[in-house]
C-alpha cells in the first residue's frame, strides 16, 4: 500500500473521540480511517498518569499493526499525559514506526486565544487532564503577550452521561449547572471542551452559556490533521487514489449503545464495530 493510501488511526477511551473522527471525515472524504475505542477501560480521566500511559501505548500499537500514516489521540487525557510518550516510541528518530502522532489539546489552546476577546478562558475537562495543566500551559504559550485569565474544572460525570446517550436530559442539564457555576462566575468568554465527549454536549451547554464561545478540540485538531496529511502527500509526491469512504471500527468490549452513537455522532451508516483484545506493552512505561 502506498504512504498516501495507508489509512489513518484515531483513538480514545470510549466514543468521545467519534466527535473527532467526524470531522476528519468531513475534511479529509477520501481518506481511509481506523478507529479503536477503549471501551472495556472507559474513562481514563480518572486513573493515574502511569496507567494512562500504558492505555495509550496499547492503543498506539493496535494502529500502528494496521500500517496507519498518522495517529490522531482523539483523547484530552492521553494527549495531556502521555504525548510525549507516544511521540518518543512511534515518532522518533529512533522509531522504527515513524508514524506522525498528533493530540488534541495544542490546537484547541491555539484556537482559544485567537477567540477569546477578554482572556478570560475556561477548560472543563477530566480530572487527569485538569489537574495536568496541560491546558493551561498550552494556553500561556500561546498567548504570547496577551493577558490570559485560565480557569479549569473537573467534570468527570459529563463522559458517562455521554456514553449513557444521556445529551439534554434534566439531569445532564442540573449537573452542567453545578459545574458551569464557577466559571460563569468569572465572567468567561470562551470555553474549551476538553474531552472529546463534551462537544455531544455543546448544544445544551450553548444553549447555558449564549455569549461564550465554545472551542471544539475534535474540529481544530482535525484542521491541523489536513495539514499534516497533506504535507505527507507532498513529499509521497504521489497520487491520491480516490475511493468511498471507509471506516474500520474496533472496541475493546460490546457496549449496547457504541453502535447507535457511532452512527448518530458521525452521521452516516457504518458496520457495527468489531472487538479486539490488546497486547500489554512489554517495555517499562517510565
Amino acid at each position: 500500500m502506498s504512504s498516501v493510501d495507508r489509512p489513518i488511526g484515531v483513538f480514545d477511551s470510549g466514543i468521545g473521540g467519534l466527535t473527532v473522527l467526524k470531522h476528519l471525515a468531513r475534511l479529509m472524504p477520501n481518506e481511509r480511517f481506523v478507529y479503536l475505542g477503549d471501551t472495556a477501560r472507559v474513562p481514563y480521566g480518572n486513573r493515574s498518569p502511569e496507567t494512562v500511559k500504558t492505555y495509550a501505548m496499547e492503543c498506539a500499537a493496535f494502529l500502528a499493526r494496521h500500517d496507519v500514516k498518522m495517529i490522531v489521540v482523539a483523547c484530552n487525557t492521553v494527549s495531556a499525559i502521555a504525548l510525549p510518550l507516544l511521540s518518543e516510541t512511534f515518532n522518533s528518530t529512533d522509531s522504527e514506526f515513524h508514524i506522525p502522532i498528533i493530540g488534541v489539546i495544542e490546537p484547541a489552546a491555539r484556537n482559544a486565544v485567537e477567540r477569546s476577546r477578554t482572556g478570560r478562558i475556561g477548560v472543563i475537562g477530566t480530572r487527569a487532564t485538569i489537574a495536568s495543566d496541560a491546558y493551561g500551559a498550552a494556553l500561556r504559550k500561546h498567548a504570547a503577550t496577551k493577558e490570559l485569565s485560565i480557569h479549569g474544572r473537573a467534570c468527570p460525570l459529563f463522559v458517562p452521561l455521554v456514553e449513557e446517550g444521556w445529551i439534554d436530559t434534566t439531569a445532564t442539564r442540573l449537573i452542567a449547572e453545578e459545574y458551569l457555576r464557577p466559571l460563569v462566575s468569572q465572567e468567561i468568554d470562551t470555553l474549551v471542551l476538553g474531552c472529546t465527549h463534551y462537544p455531544v454536549l455543546s448544544a445544551m451547554l450553548a444553549d447555558m452559556l449564549p455569549d461564550v464561545a465554545l472551542i471544539d478540540c475534535g474540529a481544530c485538531t482535525a484542521e491541523e490533521a489536513v495539514a499534516a496529511v497533506a504535507a505527507v502527500a507532498a513529499v509521497a509526491a504521489e497520487e491520491v487514489t480516490l475511493h468511498q469512504p471507509k471506516l474500520d471500527l474496533y472496541v475493546t468490549d460490546h457496549t449496547p449503545s457504541f453502535a447507535t452513537l457511532a452512527r448518530q455522532f458521525l452521521g452516516m451508516p457504518v458496520d457495527d464495530p468489531v472487538l479486539v483484545t490488546l497486547d500489554p506493552v512489554r517495555e517499562r512505561i517510565a
